[in-house]
Parts: C-alpha cells; structure tokens; sequence
C-alpha cells in the first residue's frame, strides 16, 4: 500500500527532503543605540536619479552591526572505523574480516558557517547543524582576531546552538521582535558564503509561518534573501537594523541558491538560548495529537463556516489530549484563547509550554464547540502535535469495503474499521486506494457496512473519512456533488 501523490497532497503542506542546509558542516539583549535606518532615496529627492524605484541603503548597518557577525570553523573527524565489508558467510574471507574492524580515513572534515554575538561577554548564536559533531569549533571576528569556541548547547528540533569565546567589550548585535515583521519588507542577511566573511545580501520577507516538516515546531520566516553554503547561522536583520532572524536553510535542487531562504525568528531563538545557558537542553511541551489541516473539503464535511483550524486525525493514546476527552475528528479552533488559523500554528504553541502548564482546547465536534482542559507533557520522542501530513456500500461513493478479521485488526492495530477492496468515483478520486482501512465518517467510528451505507445515506455531498494506511491516519474529504 504505498501512498500517492493524491494522498501526499492531503497533508499538511510542507518542504521537506529538498532543503538543504546552508553549511558544510543564545538570550539577553545587550545592545547599542539605535543604528539610522537605511536611507531611501525618491526620484523626486535625487535629482541625479533617473531609477523609478526607491531602494535602501544598507550601508549605516552594515557598518554598525557588520563587527558582530562572525565566521565559524569547524573540524569533525571521522568515525575511528568502519564496518566489515558486506559478503555472504560463505565467501572464503569472511571468516578472516569479521574478526577485524577496518580503520576510517584520518583526514579532518571541515566546514564553516556563520553566527553572530549576542553579548558582549562573547555568547554567540548559530545554527545547530553548524557545529553538529563538531570536535572543534574557531570563531573568527572581522578584525582577524579568532578564538577558539565552547559549544553551551544545542538544540537539533529548533536547529539553534549557543557558542561561547573567551573574550570582553565584543560588538553585538541589536535583537529585534519576529513577530512584528511584515511580509514584503525589506531584510538583510550578513554571512560567509563559501567562507567570504562578512557578505551582505538583501531581499524581502516572503511569508511567515512555513513549516518544514512534520517535527518541525519552528514558523519559520521565507525570505528570497541570497543564503548560500556557509551563510547557515548567520543574522537575518530588518530595516531598523535589529536581527529578526537566524538564516537556517535554503530550498534547492542544485546545492546553491534558488530564491527560497528560511529564517529562525529570533524570538524563538532567544527562548532556546534562555534554556541552553540555563541547563544545556531544552524542554518542550506536549499534546500527543497527529494534526491536519482544513482545506475547504474538510470544512464542508464537518459543518464549518471556513477552513480554519487543525484537525485531529489521530491521538496518542494515554497522552494529553486523550485524557482530556479529545477524540479523532476534533477541530481544535483555538489553543488557551489564542485562535487556530492556521494549522502549522499549533505545534509552536504547544511545544513552547512548560510540561504540567493546563490549557483550554476550544474545540468543534458535531456541529458546535466544547471546551475540554488539558495539562500540556514532556516531549521526549513522542508527538508535541505533528502535521501529517466482501460486502459493498458502493451507492454514489464508489467504495466496496469489507470488515477487517480480528487477526487483520491486530496486525494494524486497531480496534473494528472496514478495509477498502475496491474503489471508484468520487472515493476513487479522493485518493482512496484498495488495502485502506476506514476508520471513522467524520468523527463517528465505523464498525460494519451496514453502519457506514447508512452514515452514507443520512450525509449531504460532503463528509471525510478517517482512513489508515501503513502507519498514518488522515481525512479524507468526499465530494459527491
């Protein structure tokens, strides 16, 4: 049972396996006086312009913040050995290498990326993956000095890291408020692009919010700022010279740019800088809800006025959304008052809570809301709220289902449902496949044919069916109309 390009679609909508990290291989405000904004010259101003467009001028924060940034090195080396070469046991030499490790290659890997400091004690910020399975790590300033680097801390989910420098009286940068960025203005990012120190590349704030994966609990910033290798942990600054950002990752086919750039809001940054000085790890909150988002189907099958909210496809069982009553087939609209728009919003609120907080879930079920308190977990490896992404009830569904067999039921661990034999017409186009289970119409659980043929007859032309293939639950919307 392998999943189409139709099922994919019906995930929450992500950039995942094409990023690619801008490197080879933290939170107090200390900061100066206010740099000028950069200048903006008008035709009518410029006498000597013969441009229709206004452009700023980087030049005031470049000179002012420039100093702050810094390249980082790193050398990792290579594991001590490597495995035995793969042969079957009975070749003539395995005998002979499988009581042997063979040694890896001694040659250093190195890599450089970017970062900037913080405090002028010499705490800098940059990227997790700049410095992951760093052995050594050399800050270098623009005035040449270089210094060799502690790592406080580093956080792989956030993908931001707290370096720190035996140094005093350091330039830092001026930290600004994320959340305050408007889409389409102007940002500036400061790096070392392919190890050039201290480049300054210019463009506008795409979107807000972009989720990058189904663990990704970072809304990140999308800017079409050039960010290219090395540039990785480098200041994302806006017009009033304040950092907004930390550069983390570029999408491309290529390795090199292509006008798509991610950026770590700083506010989310300083949050994990605050938890990594304080004790070198960091704590996220938990629900234990697989979510998905509302398109305009799903809006129609539950009787929602718009598609807004994150559905709940699937919840963990035992954790902190199931014993507070919250079932398959909730909308949650609004998270402790703060309201769901949308669906990659959640899992930020969520995991920015202290494990035991208590939260109100405003949630619709059945045509109207209800209000269910839940007390917010630990994550560990378990899921904060992550984007996921014979007989017939044919009639105009085009669904010929059968139950499943106890024995099928524990092999997909679940309890009743209906497996899918064959399909057509508007199930068909919906994306349901043959070896699907059907799980539940909208939020009532399906047990026999004769239950949904009649959850079938009593629907308008629109409802979702909870289906499971291999190991994901999803909505599926049907249109009948």
């Amino acid at each position: 049972m392998k999943p189409d390009a139709i099922w994919k679609g019906l995930l929450v909508a992500v950039l995942g396996a094409a990023f690619a990290a801008g490197c080879s291989k933290a939170d107090i405000p200390l900061l100066h006086a206010d740099v000028a904004p950069p200048r903006v010259t008008t035709p009518a101003q410029d006498t000597h312009s013969t441009a229709s467009v206004a452009l700023p001028d980087f030049s005031s924060l470049v000179d002012k913040y420039g100093p702050a940034v810094v390249n980082v090195s790193v050398t990792e080396l290579p594991a001590a050995t490597q495995q035995m070469p793969r042969m079957a046991p009975d070749d003539p030499f395995w005998q002979f290498f499988r009581h042997f490790q063979i040694p890896a290659p001694s040659t250093p890997i190195r890599g450089v990326g970017s970062g900037f400091i913080v405090r002028p004690d010499g705490v800098i910020l940059t990227n997790a993956h700049v410095v992951d399975g760093a052995k050594n790590v050399v800050v270098k300033l623009t005035d040449r000095r270089e210094f060799t680097a502690k790592v406080v801390g580093s956080d792989k989910r956030s993908d931001v890291a707290v370096l720190k420098i035996d140094a005093k009286n350091l330039p830092t940068v001026k930290l600004g408020d994320s959340s305050a960025v408007k889409v389409g203005s102007w940002v500036v990012a400061i790096g070392s692009p392919y190890g050039f120190e201290n480049s300054v590349t210019s463009g506008i704030v795409s979107a807000k919010a972009r989720s990058l994966g189904e663990e990704s609990y970072v809304p990140f910033l999308q800017t079409d700022v050039p960010v290219n290798p090395g540039s990785s942990g480098g200041p994302l600054f806006d017009l009033n010279g304040e950092v907004v950002g930390i550069n983390a990752q570029i999408y491309s086919q290529s390795g090199g740019f292509q006008g798509l750039s991610f950026a770590i809001p700083i506010d989310i940054a300083l949050k994990v800088e605050n938890q990594l000085l304080k004790s070198g790890h960091v704590t996220y909150g938990r629900l234990g809800v697989t979510i998905q988002a509302v398109d305009q189907g799903l809006a129609d099958s539950f009787g929602l006025k718009s598609p807004k909210g994150a559905l709940i496809s699937a919840v963990e069982p035992d954790g902190p959304a199931a014993k507070a009553g919250v079932e398959p087939g909730d909308v949650i609209l609004a998270f402790d008052g703060q309201g769901v728009d949308q669906t990659n919003t959640l899992p930020e609120m969520v995991a920015g809570l202290r494990p035991g907080t208590q939260v109100t879930l405003h949630i619709w079920r059945n045509g109207s809301t209800k209000d269910f308190t839940a007390t917010i977990g630990e994550l560990k490896d378990e899921t904060v709220a992550s984007a996921a992404g014979g007989a017939a009830a044919q009639g105009g569904v085009g669904l010929a289902v059968r139950p499943l067999t106890p024995e099928e039921q524990k092999e997909v661990h679940v309890s009743g449902g209906l497996v899918v034999n064959d399909v057509a017409g508007p199930a068909a186009q919906a994306g349901i496949e043959p070896g699907d289970v059907i799980l539940a119409f909208n939020g009532t659980p399906v047990k026999s044919v004769e239950q949904l043929r009649a959850l079938v007859g009593k629907s308008g032309k629109h409802f979702a069916l909870l289906v499971k293939r291999e190991d994901a639950t999803i909505f599926v919307p049907i249109n009948l109309g």
